[in-house]
């Protein structure tokens, strides 16, 4: 009997230990945010935050003078309040004094120091330094001067008004960091990071996992006076293969899938865009606008003879059916391109574009035909191999206007080196906005951002335009200036560099335990204020 008893004993007390542990793993579980990376981060140092994976980690690890919110509005950040000079060059921006950078040795032991207005002068100072060599130095091409007035003040002083000027410090580029990081010798700060954001850095093995924690000290809190983040942890692998990040999100081993890919996109949407039944129960779908216009350009000063012809590149836009692409390649996930290269959701959106019109696309073909003499025009469509499908539905769509139309398949990286160096003359491409401004659009096609120095792939140069953009930049009154962002894109749109094909849509599924993920026209990631229950 008291064996009976010793067993029955030893039973219980193995179930108790056992639930007891598997509760703990499951409280953990519930306090850690997982996602995978397809692509690699190549730094987590915001000076080269240029890829979107490394921009999506560095915004959790950062803070800028300001910031943007879900509707893309400037919201203050480590700076409190600022004030714009009459004229629109000179910026004054007052900190919080509350603002601490991670905990490290470098402060010495178990301890920080406040951020100063000298520490974002020295960051500053950082992008524009020859000698680092940071792609994020662009954002001060419009910038003149700047310095710390005191601990809690800092000017930037403009060569010009820029009113979209704002919109670039939200970039991760703009972040502050500590410079005694970068006065040890040997501190390699692109794998050790120290920032003053809502998680810090504690484990990355390149191309394999990537873990942050809560960061004890992080000033923002929320409307109850919580203070963010909410989440112990964020923990991101690195698995190359889409479908098997997305099985991997099936199987709840990952808490967030973001965008479509052809791969797994009929798996989990109906052809009309919405949750395929057998995930409705256990999945989210977050959408919203995404300041992504994807397009075909056209090189202007190439050796293909058609596409210089006016004629030809309407004939392209007028001879496809923008809602049908959409409807049964995208999974309705975007909307039809008929308004210019400007996405909705920006100043200056709106300008008369393209519609379906076969015979108006016929006529302009066969006009060049007459006139020309070149019976037969061929021309070469250039693309990478995730954007076949829809390279393919425009060729079979522009051979019923009269055109032929070849297809060269190139890897991702061949294709953008290509295009910058003139070696297409027909490709696909497309624009996500760096910030919300509709200039970042329109920047494409200013004479004086010819490739491969700048943006202008197309070699578009039109004097009428140049001077609309440039008028721009002088004009403070923001009804004022999208009135003459509009012009340009309707400029741009009657000489059809391009063939805009849709405006994105971000995309975002979850499991249905997940709160506080919203979504953002600029598909930033934002999980300072992210719940898993």
């Amino acid at each position: 009997m008291k064996s009976i008893i010793y067993y029955i004993s030893i039973c219980c007390l193995i179930l108790f230990f056992f639930s007891c542990a598997k509760t703990n793993s499951e409280n953990r579980d519930n306090l850690v945010f997982r996602y995978n990376e397809n692509a690699a981060v190549n730094s987590l140092d915001p000076a080269f935050a240029k890829i979107r994976p490394s921009i999506w980690v560095c915004n959790q690890l950062y803070n800028g003078l300001v910031q943007l919110d879900d509707s893309l509005n400037i919201q203050p950040d480590i700076a409190k309040a600022w004030t714009i000079s009459p004229d629109g060059k000179t910026y004054t921006f007052t900190l919080r004094n509350d603002v601490y950078f991670h905990k490290n040795i470098l402060f010495g032991i178990d301890s920080t120091r406040t951020v100063k207005a000298s520490d974002f002068e020295y960051s500053l100072n950082r992008l524009r330094d020859e000698n680092v060599a940071a792609p994020g130095g662009w954002i001060l091409q419009n910038v003149d001067d700047f310095k710390a007035v005191n601990d809690s003040v800092l000017e930037i002083k403009l060569t010009k008004t820029f009113p979209a000027f704002l919109g670039l410090l939200t970039m991760e580029y703009a972040s502050v960091v500590p410079h005694e990081a970068f006065d040890k010798k040997d501190y390699d700060f692109r794998a050790n990071p120290i920032g003053t954001g809502p998680f810090q850095f504690k484990i990355w093995e390149e191309n394999v996992k990537l873990v942050l924690r809560k960061n004890p000290l992080y000033f923002e809190k929320d409307e109850k006076g919580i203070q963010l983040p909410y989440m112990e942890a964020v923990a991101i692998t690195f698995l190359p293969d889409k479908q098997s990040g997305f099985l991997q999100f099936v199987q709840g081993k990952l808490d967030f899938v973001s965008g479509l890919d052809p791969s797994y996109k009929d798996e989990i949407l109906t052809p009309k865009g919405e949750l395929q039944p057998k995930y409705s129960d256990d999945v989210k779908m977050i959408t919203g606008p995404y300041l992504n216009t994807e397009y075909m350009g056209f090189r202007l000063d190439g050796a293909d003879k058609a596409v210089k012809d006016k004629r030809i590149r309407q004939a392209l836009n007028y001879g496809f059916n923008r809602s049908k692409m959409i409807l049964f390649l995208r999974n309705c996930m975007g909307t039809p391109a008929t308004s210019g290269m400007i996405p909705n959701g920006l100043g200056g959106f709106g300008a008369k574009g393209y519609d379906y019109n076969i015979k108006k696309a016929r006529e302009l073909v066969t006009e060049y035909k007459t006139q020309t003499g070149d019976s037969s025009p061929k021309i070469q469509m250039s693309t990478s191999a995730s954007y076949l499908d829809i390279a393919e539905y425009l060729q079979r769509e522009w051979q019923k206007i009269g055109l032929t139309v070849e297809i060269d398949v190139n890897p991702p990286s061949t294709l953008t080196q290509s295009i910058s160096t003139g070696k297409v003359s027909f490709f696909k491409a497309s624009w996500i906005a760096d910030y919300p401004d509709a200039e970042n659009y329109l920047s494409l096609f200013y004479s004086k951002n010819f490739s491969p120095g700048g943006p202008n792939y197309t070699h578009f140069k039109n004097e009428k335009f140049d001077r609309l953009y440039e008028a721009a930049f002088l004009e403070t009154d923001d009804k004022k200036r999208h009135a003459l962002y509009k012009e340009m894109d309707a400029l741009m749109i009657e000489e059809a560099p391009v063939v805009p094909l849709f405006y994105d849509k971000a995309s975002r599924f979850t499991h249905k335990n997940i709160s506080g993920l919203g979504i953002n026209p600029l598909n930033l990631l934002v999980l300072k204020r992210v719940k898993k229950s």
